[in-house]
């Protein structure tokens, strides 16, 4: 009886260790997206900020017309 306990915790614990891998492999997909989309991110903010500034140069050298 104590082979068959042993078999059948085995049995679960190799099932546990399937889903926990399974687990990870998303959270790594996750982790992939959410440093493209933060990547994505900074660029599109390095742009609004270049543009802001282009436009205040803009319109200091206006105001100084």
């Amino acid at each position: 009886m104590e082979l068959q306990d042993l078999e059948t915790k085995i049995d679960e614990l190799i099932l546990l260790c399937d889903e926990l891998e399974k687990k990870q492999a998303v959270m790594e997909a996750d982790r992939d997206t959410w440093l493209h989309e933060r990547t994505r991110l900074l660029e599109k903010n390095e742009l609004a900020r270049s543009k802001v500034e282009a436009m205040i140069m803009r319109l200091k050298a206006l105001e100084q017309e």
